[in-house]
């Protein structure tokens, strides 16, 4: 329960109305678009300016009372679970775009605007805003900032971080900083824009940002190779890479999230096939072209069973859909789906979706799996039911050996869904001890008194590494 005198002033910040206490504001926001995780806060706030984040932030400091920004809620670490209570700061009512500048090529928006939103109206300019996370519909720019979303076309764009130029934060004391700005070269000090970009709400709280814009592409094709064998897909994958050729998209689909998404979405792929990779080449039309002849030829050379190129956007837009609607497909499947990622390099893939598989059989539990092909990353997702807590024990476990398997092969155990509370006990394994304390040095500097989203990408205790036979 909050003092009264916080209550008070909390209200007299944003008015009544934008501040709830209330059981059902408070259910509904304590928990985020993570299985099996959940935990009541004590509040639950809507500012609608930087002024009032930095006068909530004044007052939270002075009781000592931990905070977590959020968005949609469509976060997959926990990292919008408030562990610890406190309050929970709803960015939704910042959803103005301030500047769009066409002479720089920058936007500048409030980070509660919703992804889809932001984008539409950029394009509506022609003009070009390449990060295109998954949740684009749903999540916001500032959640995006937060966890350093990627999407299909990472690739060849890169992800959010590579977007961000410039941003308005509020730190744990209430005091506002600026960092960077409408420059594609600025080396004053250390670089605190891309430290904050993915920092997950533990170092300051976002209020706005200035994004680099590009211009749209002119042209754009869209083809889809399947193939009978897992390695004659990741070979091509490789081998497109290799002829120096970076395609807008080249994603990845297993066997079974193959005839679970052409269940759902009834687009007659082929349910025989090990894998399908989906491809999409932009730029300019003779380039495009070429690019995706060359490409044809190597998924033939590595031996795909079938090529189809969409002769039309509404085709390709069909074929896109195959991929979009894998998580939605599965979670179709059973009462709960956990869906993670990890990364390896892009020349192991096909070994780590076998690996990935043999876990699966010797826990017993089912795992589907599709992904960024060209950027390595991958989404093993397990369905399976939160009430069967033996079973869910399983796919625990199966997770650890995947986390595992990724750092074996050179990877990392998250490439775009964050740490948050669900990879904290792992994240040693990457960075090593040393590498967590110069993280708790930054978190302490920023924020001596751990009231940003406290209990996040920190674990109490570090999980065993398991050892893993492989024969």
């Amino acid at each position: 329960m909050l003092d009264a005198a916080v209550t008070r002033r909390l209200r007299q910040i944003v008015g009544d109305q934008h501040f709830k206490d209330d059981r059902q504001s408070l259910v509904a926001h304590s928990y985020d678009g993570t299985p099996m995780l959940q935990s009541l806060p004590d509040g639950v706030i809507y500012p609608e300016s930087t002024k009032q984040v930095s006068e909530i932030m004044k007052v939270l400091a002075e009781y000592r009372i931990p905070i977590v920004s959020r968005g949609s809620g469509s976060n997959l670490c926990g990292g919008t679970v408030p562990v610890e209570g406190g309050i929970v700061m709803v960015m939704h009512r910042m959803n103005r775009i301030l500047e769009v500048d066409m002479e720089n090529l920058t936007a500048t928006a409030q980070t509660g605007i919703i992804t889809a939103e932001f984008t539409a109206h950029i394009e509506s300019l022609g003009l070009f805003y390449p990060p295109d996370p998954s949740s684009m519909k749903i999540s916001t720019l500032g959640g995006n900032i937060a966890e350093c979303s990627g999407g299909l076309r990472g690739l060849k764009y890169g992800t959010t971080k590579d977007y961000v130029i410039g941003l308005e934060a509020v730190l744990a004391n209430g005091e506002i900083i600026r960092t960077g700005g409408k420059l594609m070269k600025d080396v004053a000090g250390y670089d605190l824009t891309k430290l904050l970009v993915g920092s997950e709400g533990t170092l300051a709280i976002i209020t706005e940002a200035t994004l680099k814009l590009v211009p749209p592409p002119k042209s754009k094709k869209t083809m889809l190779a399947m193939y009978k064998d897992l390695y004659g897909a990741a070979r091509t994958v490789s081998r497109i890479i290799e002829a120096k050729i970076i395609p807008a998209t080249l994603e990845f689909m297993d066997n079974p999230t193959i005839r679970v998404v052409d269940d759902f979405a009834k687009l007659g792929l082929p349910r025989d096939m090990e894998a399908i990779l989906l491809i999409e080449q932009d730029g300019d039309p003779e380039a495009v072209e070429r690019d995706i002849d060359l490409i044809r030829e190597i998924c033939v050379s590595e031996q795909a069973d079938r090529l189809e190129v969409a002769e039309t956007r509404e085709q390709a837009e069909k074929l896109l859909t195959a991929r979009r609607s894998a998580f939605t497909a599965l979670a179709r499947l059973r009462p709960t789906t956990i869906l993670e990622d990890a990364t390896v390099p892009r020349s192991r893939i096909a070994d780590m979706v076998l690996r990935i598989n043999d876990i699966a059989r010797k826990y017993n539990v089912s795992i589907a799996t599709f992904g960024h092909a060209g950027d390595g990353n991958l989404h093993p997702t397990a369905t399976t039911d939160a009430r069967d807590q033996e079973e869910v024990h399983r796919v625990e476990q199966a997770f650890e050996e995947i986390f595992e398997a990724a750092i074996d092969l050179g990877g990392t155990i998250t490439g775009e869904h964050g740490v948050g509370l669900v990879k904290a006990p792992f994240l040693e394994w990457k960075i090593g001890s040393a590498g967590i304390e110069v993280m708790k040095g930054i978190k302490r500097a920023f924020d001596p008194d751990n009231l940003l989203n406290p209990g996040k990408i920190f674990a109490k205790e570090t999980r065993k590494r398991v050892v893993i036979q492989h024969g």
